[in-house]
This record gives structure tokens, C-alpha cells and sequence, in this order.
């Protein structure tokens, strides 16, 4: 009976494994079609310095070389995509801080402009408020860039 519940865990691990191997997959899928909507083709990912923590975000360092030859860093995942340029964040943890801090500044400009007394910008900037404070702490917490 103990080996029946060490190969199920065993067998729950496996499963969870390919199941994050799959988000994983759809979240650099996305990322491309992403920059691809922005008119940017990438070509190369950097998996080193690429972070994800599945199922919540996915930060790629990903270079293109049209338009021109630039080097981004997108994030996906339950959140909005967006990407900056690599040169405003050394590091994916510096680029979380980044988009943290420039959603923030968006979504108090939505405010200050009067926009949200449109329904859908009201959540749209309450969205980007609730991720940016999550995406600050992902990138305060220690434990998760050792």
C-alpha cells in the first residue's frame, strides 16, 4: 500500500511537471505572437535569464532583429502582456520592479484623465493596480531569486 501512494506521487509529480512544460510552452508562444503584434519579429530567447512561475507570469529575454536588432523583456501570463526595452532592467527580478512600477504610473494616469468613468477603464486600471502590487512582491521575495 505505501508503494501504491509513493508511485501515485510520483506519477502526480510527472503529471504536474508536464503540465507546467505545457503553460510554459503557450506562454512563449504568446510572447512571440505578442512583440509579433508590435511589429517585432523575435529571434532568439534567452532561457537563462528568462523567468517563469507557473501559472501566474512568464518573463522572457527575447532579442529581435526586425525592425531592428533590440532585445526586449516580455512578460505573460494572468496578467497583461506587455515589454520593455532590456536596457531599463539588468535582470527579469529588475524588470518585474519595472513593470511594476510603470503600470502603477498607467493606471493612475487612466484615473487623473477621467477615462475610467468609462466602465472598462475603471477595470483595466484597477486590473494593472492589482497586478502591479503582485508583480512587487514576486520581485521583493527573496526565496523566489536565490
Amino acid at each position: 500500500m505505501t508503494e501504491e501512494v509513493v508511485e501515485m506521487t510520483a506519477e502526480q509529480a510527472k503529471q504536474q511537471d508536464a503540465q507546467r512544460e505545457q503553460w510554459v510552452r503557450e506562454h512563449f508562444q504568446k510572447a512571440n505572437q505578442f512583440l509579433a503584434q508590435k511589429g517585432v519579429i523575435p529571434t532568439k530567447v534567452h532561457n537563462e535569464e528568462s523567468r517563469y512561475l507557473a501559472p501566474y507570469l512568464a518573463i522572457w529575454k527575447m532579442e529581435a532583429k526586425l525592425p531592428k536588432k533590440q532585445t526586449f523583456w516580455v512578460m505573460t501570463g494572468d496578467l497583461p502582456s506587455d515589454h520593455v526595452d532590456v536596457k531599463v532592467a539588468a535582470t527579469a527580478r529588475d524588470a518585474l520592479r519595472h513593470f511594476s512600477m510603470m503600470w502603477q504610473l498607467k493606471a493612475e494616469n487612466l484615473h487623473n484623465s477621467g477615462l475610467t468613468k468609462d466602465k472598462t477603464q475603471l477595470e483595466f486600471a484597477n486590473l494593472l493596480v492589482s497586478r502591479a502590487e503582485s508583480l512587487y512582491q514576486l520581485q521583493s521575495d527573496d526565496k523566489l531569486w536565490g
